[in-house]
């Protein structure tokens, strides 16, 4: 044994010279490959950053591609976020879940700072209404008008959502009694499989109601108007994160689905134009839309717009008067209303934000006499019950909701809707990715989210004296203009009687009032 263990020994040393041989390059691979990374980084031409620090230069588009999560996770405050902050999200979310929405400690806004809003509490409460009111949709030319919810569902397309997010929101308005936009990409089984209403909305490219070469289609426009979930219709001009642009539907992304509900040719990119080509006069928007409601069997239809130039809504409320007919409902989409993709110039400096063109609409409808005849609905960042209070005090009807719906489904704002690789399976057509999220239970969570956000609305309204939304005033919202004064909304903007505008504009409208032109569309 003693002559044994130098000869183990020695077999042993071979055997780790043999292997020591075989593998003496794995611990040169690592530097192998930077060593690669760095000469591919000096040579390339397109980063600068790479050349001049090749290798480490990654760390920065690293921390580039981060930079959204790592904002809102670790250094935003709860109540600075955007588009939406975490407070707004912290409640959707609650809300939609079902557990209290509610904070200890007292506010973390500061209630002095230029812009802040405030409602004014009476000191003669009322009772909470038990069963939240609803709106009659339907003017005098309506031969089927709809009640409608004070909350609805926003625009939002089949393809811009998957399958099975538009499914869990037309079976959680059906379970709460409200209202589901189809968003202009057409209407789809996902939308009419649940059962719940529907606002079928037309945009430029008439998609489901088309001809081959992208015109109106009167046959097929009756035909799917018919269907019984259909309510209303909705013309949609513009829409608040991109006025007057038109949209690309890139060929791969157009589907054997895709292009059934749509009715154009699968694999063929699509092109929706930035304006109608029914009509190109406001009287022209008048007419079209007075057909629409014949077609459709006297269901309501209204148009939806982001305003611009006064000037030009005048022009068809003018067209309206001439007419002698009116739509049901004008649908006003704040600029900062949200969208898959635009151009950021357009969603950052293009359109007038709600609150403007909301006291646009209705000041001219007022004004001409025509507004107990019209519905305003709006939609742009609507998500809690003081947001819906205020819109009222300002004149809407009822409110719509988009992306507060997205987060009741599950939304995390990761802001990756154009990319197809939504992280929730919300606003992508990947179906690996869309799987995932389970219609039962988001459903379930945005029949929830729309009941106690309207709860939460008639709890405030309550608080403020007021029975119904009809008694809602604009004195009854205050704003902060500077850190000494306070205004009312009924002293920061003019606001005009019933039929002012028929009667002698004010000077302030008489130049817009005389200039705005039925036959025209002239800012």
């Amino acid at each position: 044994m003693t002559f044994a263990l130098p000869g183990v020994l020695a077999a042993g040393a071979v055997g780790a010279a043999v292997a020591f041989s075989a593998w003496w390059w794995v611990p040169a691979v690592p530097m192998v490959l930077l060593v690669a990374l760095a000469v591919r980084d000096v040579s390339q031409r397109k980063h600068s950053v790479l050349r001049n620090y090749p290798v480490l230069g990654h760390f920065r588009f690293a921390l580039e591609a981060l930079r959204p999560e790592l904002q809102q996770y670790f250094i935003e405050r709860n109540f600075d976020g955007r588009p939406f902050d975490r407070d707004i999200r912290s409640i959707v979310y609650e809300r939609a879940k079902g557990t209290d929405a509610e904070e200890p400690f007292g506010t973390e806004r500061d209630l002095y700072r230029a812009g802040a809003e405030y409602l004014v509490p009476s000191m003669a409460p009322r009772p909470v209404a038990e069963t939240p009111p609803r709106v009659r949709v339907g003017g005098p030319d309506c031969g089927r008008p709809y009640d409608m919810a004070l909350l609805n569902v926003s625009a939002m397309s089949f393809g811009s959502l998957s399958a099975q997010a538009v499914t869990a929101l037309n079976t959680g308005a059906l379970r709460g009694g409200f209202a589901h936009d189809t968003g202009e990409g057409g209407l789809s089984e996902h939308h009419l499989g649940p059962g719940g209403d529907l606002v079928w909305e037309i945009g430029t490219g008439y998609f489901g109601c088309r001809t081959p070469d992208g015109r109106f289609d009167e046959r097929q426009f009756a035909e799917k108007a018919a269907h019984e979930q259909v309510k209303c219709l909705s013309l949609k001009l513009s829409q608040g994160a991109k006025p007057g642009i038109g949209g690309v539907l890139p060929g791969a992304k157009v589907n054997a689905e895709i292009a059934a509900v749509r009715g154009v040719p699968e694999g063929v990119t699509v092109v929706s134009p930035p304006y109608h080509t029914a009509f190109s006069t406001p009287r022209g928007l008048v007419r079209f839309l007075a057909r629409m409601r014949e077609l459709a069997d006297g269901k309501p239809v209204g148009f939806k717009l982001c305003v611009g130039s006064r000037r030009e809504f005048l022009a068809v409320c003018k067209a309206m008067l001439d007419e002698g007919t009116t739509p049901d409902f004008v649908i006003v989409d704040g600029a900062e209303g949200g969208t898959g993709a635009a151009p950021l110039e357009f969603a950052d400096q293009v359109g007038l934000p709600l609150t403007e063109g909301l006291v646009t609409v209705h000041n001219s409808l007022v004004g001409t006499g025509l507004r107990d005849r019209v519905r305003i609905g709006v939609s742009g960042k609507v998500a809690t019950g003081s947001d819906l209070v205020k819109r009222l005090a300002q004149g809407a009807d009822y409110a719509n909701a988009a992306r507060p719906m997205m987060f009741a489904l599950g939304c995390i704002q990761a802001q990756r809707c154009h990319t197809n690789t939504c992280p929730v399976g919300v606003a992508t057509q990947d179906p690996r990715r869309a799987a995932a999220l389970d219609v039962a239970d988001k459903a379930a969570r945005v029949q929830r989210y729309q009941e106690a956000t309207v709860k939460s609305a008639l709890q405030i309204m309550a608080a403020m004296g007021v029975d119904e939304p009809r008694q809602l005033h604009p004195g009854l919202v205050l704003h902060r203009v500077d850190p000494h004064t306070v205004r009312s909304g009924a002293e920061l903007y003019e606001w005009l009687s019933a039929g002012q505008l028929l009667d002698g504009a004010p000077r302030t409208w008489a130049e817009d009032w005389t200039a705005a032109d039925p036959d025209r569309f002239a800012g």
